[in-house]
């Protein structure tokens, strides 16, 4: 088994720990008791990522799963459908929760890598006014789109869903988890994507660093829907503040280095295409996450990532044959060089 201070852990980009820097930052916050928004620290994060996604208002809430979650739950009404990718974060990654919850069921398109059409979206739509269908009622749209392999949604590709939506009555929702990394890797300013949507969700705790955290942000009418929903779900907290200036100092310090974790997912990527037995194309890689498969002399793909873990590398398997990679700010280049030579070695 490999010593601990020489494990590479590409699970997620989630495994990332405040640094020393944030942990100050945290420690001296100011708080308050934010169920009452009494909290400075989160009321000022908030009005931050306010402004950062051009929306009226914002709100933090605990985690990815809760900042979807309540927005669907803003969006809809017990009985409606979502019309999202098949393998969209919401519906594979948050415990079936706008069935328990919203009372929702989905309508799925197959996208390019999680990144669908207007016309596929035109689609999927149930007659209006007929009683035998669900009334179709949200969109949803996950930029990057984490099963997609990071995969960017072009803007253009965006606004074409949101100008159609609303000829349609549809809402739009992002879930940007990982919005940052588009931005960064694009070159584009958030507003580019948010001004296509309704509402827009965004996480702290992934490629950002921050221990735990995301927001949403739409307008003040939305926005108070969502405060109901957070309460009702659980996700009201006191004095937040200390995970507020974790996400404060994120946006500060650790929203160009994302770039750095680009660069080690692609020099990953290529060096790994030429290992017999995994299959990836290189070009897919846009962002900070490497999915790959396994043929034959490899699969299945949980038996290579225990050979992988007991060598001291840590993947996730997401399929029988498929492998998926993150880079973080806890992967430094001699950790991907590492990572290479290990995978070079199982394989073998």
């Amino acid at each position: 088994m490999a010593a601990l201070n020489q494990v590479v852990d590409l699970r997620s980009d989630t495994i990332t720990r405040p640094t020393p820097a944030m942990r100050r930052a945290m420690a001296e916050a100011d708080v308050g008791d934010d169920v009452f928004g009494e909290d400075p620290t989160v009321n000022a994060l908030q009005q931050r990522v306010a402004d950062l996604l051009g929306k009226e208002a914002a709100i933090f809430v605990p985690s990815g799963s809760m900042a979807n979650q309540t927005s669907i739950r803003a969006h809809t009404s017990p009985g409606d459908e979502i019309i999202c990718d098949v393998s969209s974060h919401a519906y594979l990654y948050e415990g079936g929760a706008p069935a328990a919850l919203s009372g929702c069921s989905y309508a799925f398109v197959h996208g390019d890598r999680g990144v669908f059409t207007v016309e596929q979206v035109k689609a999927s739509i149930k007659p209006a006014g007929n009683h035998h269908f669900a009334n179709t009622r949200l969109v949803l749209v996950e930029n990057t789109h984490n099963r997609g392999g990071g995969s960017i949604w072009p803007v253009e590709a965006m606004a074409e869903i949101y100008r159609f939506a609303r000829q349609a009555d549809l809402a739009v929702h992002l879930d940007g988890a990982r919005l940052m990394n588009a931005c960064v890797a694009s070159g584009k300013q958030p507003t580019e994507y948010t001004r296509h949507v309704d509402s827009c969700s965004m996480c702290f705790s992934k490629g950002l660093g921050a221990p735990v955290g995301s927001a949403v942000a739409g307008t003040r009418a939305f926005i108070d829907r969502v405060h109901r929903f957070r309460k009702m779900f659980g996700g009201g907290m006191r004095q937040a503040g200390v995970l507020a200036a974790a996400a404060l100092y994120a946006l500060d310090h650790h929203v160009e280095r994302l770039a750095d974790d680009h660069a080690h997912a692609r020099q990953l990527a290529c060096a790994i295409t030429e290992v017999a037995g995994i299959q990836l194309d290189p070009g897919h890689v846009q962002t900070n996450i490497v999915i790959f498969d396994v043929d034959d002399r490899l699969a299945p793909a949980d038996r290579f990532v225990e050979k992988l873990s007991a060598a001291g590398v840590r993947m996730l398997a997401i399929g029988p044959a498929r492998v998926r990679a993150v880079t973080s700010l806890e992967v430094d280049q001699a950790g991907i060089e590492r990572a290479v030579d290990v995978i070079r070695k199982v394989a073998a």
